[in-house]
């Protein structure tokens, strides 16, 4: 058993890294700068993080969100919502003429049911860099830090649920390898 162990878990993550691929696009904000999303719905709702779009004041309002797909069509995107604190934004594709290209949903798990141990990825741009770690905590059973006196830092965990992996990426989202 432990002879195919091995070659299982690289097939496995290869087909999901191959899935997710065709999920992932690339968004960018005027000259400002760029970074990961990944397509939510068939009908053009990308989710990226907050500050590719907003970058902590780097944007100005005649700044223009562009969105790359996987197949290098560049396409406008319109942001819908965003929240700071969760770090998460919403855009919308925009097709030219009205007319949406071929879009490829990501598959969606729940994180409910990751568990210390499982192996998780990351992925995002350029076109599918991917990172992989284990699961240390997920939710409710990450630690509370405390900021070190003195600092000023009042950096607190995210009030979403989060994922703590055992190595940091910058990649994009965390995907989980593993079913319930």
């Amino acid at each position: 058993m432990m002879t195919t162990l091995i070659p299982q878990l690289n097939a496995d993550l290869s087909e999901l890294a191959d899935r997710v691929r065709n999920s992932l696009v690339q968004v960018t904000v005027g000259r400002r700068g760029s970074g990961s999303g990944v397509v939510f719905s068939d009908d053009g709702l990308a989710i990226t993080n907050s500050h590719v779009v907003s970058g902590k004041g780097r944007r100005s309002s005649g700044d223009r969100l562009q969105v790359t797909l996987p197949d290098g069509a560049v396409v406008a995107g319109e942001l819908l919502a965003k929240d700071e604190e969760s770090d998460v934004a919403v855009l919308k594709i925009e097709g030219a003429e009205g007319n949406l290209p071929e879009l490829h949903p990501i598959e969606l798990g729940d994180s409910r049911f990751l568990r210390a141990g499982q192996w998780v990825m990351a992925m995002g741009h350029p076109w599918g860099v991917a990172a992989g770690g284990i699961v240390i905590g997920a939710g409710p059973d990450l630690p509370k830090p405390r900021a070190r006196e003195g600092t000023g830092s009042r950096w607190t965990w995210p009030s979403a649920p989060a994922i703590q992996a055992d190595r940091w990426s910058t990649t994009g989202a965390v995907l989980s390898a593993s079913a319930p």
